[in-house]
């Protein structure tokens, strides 16, 4: 116990503070670039990591809104329960992951789609023999084609977009004092170092994207959409009282006050 108290000690010291959820969209902006260089400038050579057939790629990855979901889903409840004391605040903040669903749902939609209308199906990936007959992806590949549009980096998109989210959520721990609840406190902790892990591992894997697949325009484009969704949501929507609301923050459960602060 004293060893997780230290972990989570020195992940809350660096991952909620104001700074990083300040500093992190610029962050990935940069990652999407320098890696966008690496690529195009000095490839790196083959690896593990550049097979899409990996397994962190497709256990995890893949899963990345549904691994996202199953951790923020208990962090989001109890925090925020103990924080206000009401089961409706909690509801309505539940429904942020709602709204996250969403997003990534419509979001993933629409880049197929975008990648339908402007492609062309090709014999291979060499681009070399044009299949005419073929004027949409999904017969394309059924026939054993190579569908080549616009593939926005869904990878991009999605890991940014948790990234983002998970510090916002993350927030509440900022002044949250457990001490007098030793099993709540051993419940958060494990709960925010599991999210803490999951957030290095969508930032590894955003850096991987960003040195082995797609061209700039595609990874540009699909980090702008996450960015654009934390924001909407993050910085606009959530400021209004029609919404999930903000994670409650500068409270401490030492005390056994109910407050409300969204």
């Amino acid at each position: 116990m004293d060893r997780i108290d230290r972990w989570a000690g020195s992940a809350r010291s660096c991952l909620v503070r104001s700074s990083v959820r300040r500093a992190m969209p610029w962050g990935l902006l940069l990652l999407t670039l320098g890696g966008s260089l690496v690529k195009e400038w000095a490839p790196l050579p083959e690896s593990y990591l550049s097979n899409k057939r990996n397994l962190l790629n497709i256990y995890v990855v893949k899963l990345a809104w549904g691994w996202t979901l199953w951790l923020l889903l208990p962090f989001i409840g109890i925090t925020n329960y103990y924080v206000t004391r009401n089961a409706l605040v909690v509801l309505r903040r539940i429904t942020s992951l709602l709204v996250g669903s969403v997003v990534w749902y419509v979001c993933t939609r629409v880049f197929l789609h975008i990648e339908d209308l402007t492609g062309s199906c090709y014999k291979s990936a060499a681009l070399d023999v044009l299949h005419r007959q073929h004027l949409s992806r999904l017969p394309c590949l059924q026939a054993g084609g190579f569908w080549h549009g616009f593939d926005i980096s869904g990878h991009s998109f999605l890991l940014s977009y948790c990234a983002l989210m998970i510090v916002e959520e993350m927030a509440v721990m900022h002044n949250l004092n457990t001490s007098r609840n030793p099993r709540l406190h051993m419940v958060l902790n494990c709960l925010f170092l599991a999210l803490s892990c999951l957030k290095v591992i969508w930032l590894f894997m955003f850096v991987t994207t960003a040195v082995y697949f797609h061209n700039f325009s595609q990874k540009l484009f699909g980090t702008l959409v996450g960015l654009l969704a934390w924001y909407a949501t993050y910085r606009i929507w959530y400021l209004t009282p029609f919404s999930p609301g903000l994670p409650p923050q500068n409270v401490s459960l030492s005390s056994q006050k109910p407050k409300r602060s969204l």
